[in-house]
C-alpha cells in the first residue's frame, strides 16, 4: 500500500511521509524513495504489545497532529479499504460462473476479508470462507508472539474485524510461509510474497475438511521480489528458520487436484 500510496503522491504532487519498521523490506524502503516519498522509521516496539504497529499508528498520529492539512488512509478501519474488495469478489465469482466452494484470504487489515464477507452476505452464496492468519497475530484471539514475515497477521485487532467474518480460521508460521513460498515458484513458477505462501500452506493445512471435487480459490496478495533478501535468500532462511525443505514434499497440483478428503 505504502509504494501504491508514494506513486498516486509523486503523481499529484503530494508531499508522502511513510511511517515503516525494520520489518519492512529493503526492496519496499527503496521503491518508496525512487518515488520521492519520505520514509520514517520506527525502531521501538511498543511497550505493552511488544510490536512495531502500535508504534508505527502512534507515530501516524503525532505527524496528523503536526500538520493541519494531513490526511492519513487508515487502512485498517476505513471501509473503502473493505469496500473495494466487493469487486475483488465479484471478480472470483463471475471467473466460476457463480460456483465457489471454499475461499482463502490471508488476514491483516481485515479489508479483504470483510469485503468478501460482505459480499458473500449480500448475495446469499454457500461460500465457506477460510480467514489465514498468522501464528503470533491476535486478530482471532490467538496469542501474541514474534512473527519474521510481514504482510498478513496483526498485534493489534483491526478496526474493520468482525466476528462473524470468517467461517474458519487456520493460523500458519513463518517456517509454512516461506515452505509455500518454495512450492508455488518451484512447482508453478509464481514468486510470490509471504502472505500468499500462507495461503499455500493453509490450503494444505486444511484440505481434510474438505469435500471431494469442491472448488477452490485462493487470493494470493503479494509478489515475491520484495522478498528476495529475506524469503528468496537461502542464507537469510537457514539463519532464521534452518532446514525447511521437509514441508513440500506433496506436489502441489497433487495436493489442490486431486487430494481433497472424501
Amino acid at each position: 500500500m505504502g509504494v501504491g500510496l508514494a506513486q498516486v503522491c509523486g503523481y499529484h504532487k503530494l508531499r508522502f511521509i511513510c511511517v515503516v519498521d525494520p520489518k519492512t523490506t529493503a526492496q519496499n524502503i527503496n521503491l518508496l524513495k525512487a518515488y520521492n516519498a519520505e520514509v520514517e522509521m520506527v525502531s521501538e516496539r511498543d511497550a505493552l504489545t511488544g510490536e512495531y504497529l502500535p508504534s508505527r499508528i502512534r507515530r501516524v498520529n503525532e505527524l496528523m497532529q503536526t500538520f493541519d492539512d494531513s490526511f492519513w488512509p487508515n487502512q485498517y478501519a476505513s471501509e473503502l479499504n473493505s469496500g473495494a474488495h466487493h469487486q475483488t469478489m465479484d471478480e472470483i465469482m463471475t471467473e466460476l460462473n457463480g460456483s465457489l466452494d471454499y475461499l482463502f484470504c490471508a488476514t491483516s487489515t481485515c479489508g479483504t476479508l470483510r469485503g468478501c464477507a460482505e459480499y458473500k452476505k449480500a448475495h446469499d452464496l454457500p461460500t465457506k470462507i477460510i480467514a489465514v492468519d498468522a501464528v503470533g497475530s491476535v486478530i482471532f484471539g490467538g496469542k501474541k508472539a514474534k512473527r519474521l514475515i510481514p504482510g498478513h497477521g496483526a498485534a493489534i485487532v483491526p478496526p474493520l474485524f468482525r466476528d462473524d467474518l470468517a467461517d474458519a480460521c487456520v493460523h500458519v508460521t513463518d517456517i509454512e510461509c516461506v515452505a509455500g513460498c518454495y512450492r508455488l515458484v518451484q512447482e508453478e513458477s509464481l514468486l510470490a510474497g509471504g502472505s500468499s505462501g500462507a495461503i499455500i500452506s493453509a490450503i494444505e493445512r486444511f484440505l481434510p475438511k474438505m469435500r471431494a471435487g469442491s472448488t477452490c480459490a485462493a487470493i494470493l496478495p503479494d509478489r515475491g521480489e520484495r522478498y528476495l533478501d529475506t524469503i528468496y535468500s537461502s542464507e537469510w532462511v537457514a539463519m532464521n528458520l534452518g532446514d525447511i525443505s521437509y514441508l513440500w514434499k506433496t506436489p502441489l497440483a497433487d495436493l489442490l487436484n486431486v487430494n481433497a478428503a472424501p
